[in-house]
Parts: structure tokens; C-alpha cells; sequence
């Protein structure tokens, strides 16, 4: 009695879970997140495009640490916008979005990469105005084109001596 009813039991678990499972995977709203551009500084704009009809349900949302949660915009059909401004404190990476449709959330990892700034030190900017070098340069130019053209004058007029 104990092994049929346990067996039971066990045939209504499986049976439960076997016609649940195709019900929990059927749901892939949205199938692909994309960002345009997808490589960008900290502090600029960036348009997320998901795809998918779930997402063009009013109330849906995309976030990441990058940037705050933003609601998405219906483009019509199955698509859905998002113009987010990336933190000016973001550090340099690649990043990961939720969104949030139909109350669902699902994440998409490496749709966009922040790129760091420069560490630039004084280069050539630590002098103001020309530098002696590029005064002896110009001071050589000069004497250069006063030289051709005395040359180019005194010859013109021994010609017309002649």
C-alpha cells in the first residue's frame, strides 16, 4: 500500500513538473537587448533597443549599474526603446541590463562597454607661447625665403641689363 501510494505520488510530482517546464521556458521576452553605440564614454547617451512584445507593455523597464532604471518606449510591433544617460561616474567595463517585462526580469550581460578617459600627464603642454626650438625653426624659415628672395630680385634685374 505505502509503495503505490508513493508511486503515486511520485507520478503526479512528475507529471506536474513535466507540464510545467515547457510553460516556464515558453516565456523569452525579449529575446536579444542591443545598444547603440555600444561602446561609449561616461556621461554620454545611449539607446537600448529590446526585442520582443513583452517589453511594449506599459510599466516596462531597463536598468544597470551604469545608469538609472528607465522606462522602455513602444517603437510599434515587437520592438521597445530606451534613451538612458550612463553615470559620469561609471568606471570603464563591459555591462549587463535587466529588464523588467510583463513583471518578469531577465538579464543580458556584456550589451555595452564604458570606456575610461585618458591618463595624460603635461606633455608637450607645460610651456606657454613658442619654445626656443620652435623659434630658431621659424628664425631659419625667415632668413631662408629673405635669402631666395634677394637671389630670385638681383637676378631679375642683371636680366633687364642686358
Amino acid at each position: 500500500m505505502r509503495t503505490t501510494r508513493a508511486l503515486v505520488v511520485s507520478a503526479a510530482t512528475a507529471a506536474a513538473v513535466g507540464l510545467a517546464a515547457p510553460a516556464a521556458s515558453a516565456w523569452d521576452q525579449p529575446s536579444s537587448v542591443t545598444a547603440a553605440p555600444s561602446v561609449i564614454a561616461p556621461g554620454g547617451q545611449l539607446v537600448l533597443t529590446a526585442n520582443g512584445s513583452a517589453c511594449t507593455v506599459n510599466g516596462s523597464t531597463i536598468s544597470s549599474n551604469a545608469f538609472p532604471t528607465t522606462k522602455f518606449k513602444s517603437m510599434g510591433g515587437s520592438t521597445a526603446t530606451a534613451t538612458v544617460t550612463v553615470n559620469s561616474n561609471a568606471t570603464a567595463g563591459s555591462y549587463s541590463v535587466t529588464t523588467r517585462c510583463e513583471g518578469r526580469p531577465q538579464t543580458f550581460s556584456g550589451v555595452f562597454t564604458v570606456i575610461g578617459g585618458v591618463r595624460g600627464g603635461l606633455g608637450g603642454s607645460s610651456s606657454i607661447g613658442a619654445t626656443p626650438t620652435d623659434m630658431a625653426i621659424g628664425g631659419g624659415l625667415v632668413a631662408a625665403a629673405l635669402v631666395g628672395g634677394g637671389v630670385f630680385w638681383m637676378r631679375r634685374r642683371s636680366e633687364s641689363r642686358i
